[in-house]
């Protein structure tokens, strides 16, 4: 990624936390101490004027490595 659109996407994140300041402190909550295999996870989306539509996954040992790389990112 090219240094331009780098800080592009820095400044896109900056304007998301100020956006939405407990997202990332609820992410730090559940990720931080780890999700065991067996866990659910859960995502429900409402658009204006829409039915919500929830989906969610069962984690497996598989899944963990993902979640780790994910992790160290955030």
């Amino acid at each position: 990624m090219d240094s331009a659109k780098m800080f592009k996407a820095m400044a896109a994140v900056s304007t998301f936390k100020s956006n939405h300041p407990k997202f990332f402190s609820f992410i730090d909550a559940v990720f931080k101490p780890g999700i065991p295999a067996d866990t659910v996870i859960e995502i429900s989306v409402t658009k204006p004027g829409q039915e919500t539509v929830t989906t969610n996954i069962k984690v497996k040992e598989s899944d963990l490595e993902l979640f780790e790389s994910l992790k160290a990112g955030i």
